[in-house]
């Protein structure tokens, strides 16, 4: 398995940033543009200022490549996963790697009970990074998501503390 750590985003990761959403898959599902210096200072600071959430740039050899974040943490102890890798970085386990480390952090220092994470069913290598992470399948939630007017199916994944 490759190593990977986690640190928090720095303001001079944002050409990192801009780079990575400059990719068509990557710009296609960001919540909104990311294609300017302030528009990815941006997204750093959203992810800094909220209780219900924190997001880790994902290192390789010094070098960011990708994010996994713990969002929308409830009252249940329930939080959601998300993670990208630049283009550059995939297919070597990254991805994974991250996932992992995100999870144990999770369940250890934020005191998690369940992690849940979601993936377009036309997404194979996302849903191979959630299952060699050890999220079981949970089932379909159809039509859940839209991108440029088309809905897409998604698959729900889940890990709980226990597993």
């Amino acid at each position: 398995m490759i190593e990977v750590e986690l640190r928090g985003w720095r303001p001079d990761d944002a050409p990192i940033l801009l780079d990575a959403f400059s990719s068509p898959d990557m710009a296609q599902q960001a919540a909104r543009r990311i294609d300017t210096q302030r528009a990815a200072l941006e997204w750093m600071g959203v992810w800094g200022f909220r209780e219900d959430a924190q997001a880790f740039a994902v290192v390789v050899d010094g070098q960011v490549v990708g994010n996994v974040a713990v969002s929308n943490i409830d009252a249940h102890d329930t939080g959601w996963v998300s993670y990208w890798t630049s283009p550059h970085a995939r297919g070597r386990g990254v991805a994974v790697a991250a996932v992992r480390l995100l999870t144990d952090w999770a369940f250890r220092e934020r005191g998690l009970f369940r992690l849940e994470l979601g993936h377009r069913l036309n997404n194979p290598a996302s849903c191979a990074v959630a299952t060699r992470a050890g999220f079981l399948t949970e089932g379909v939630e159809r039509a859940k998501l839209s991108y440029e007017g088309e809905r897409y199916d998604v698959e729900r994944h889940a890990r709980l503390a226990t597993d």
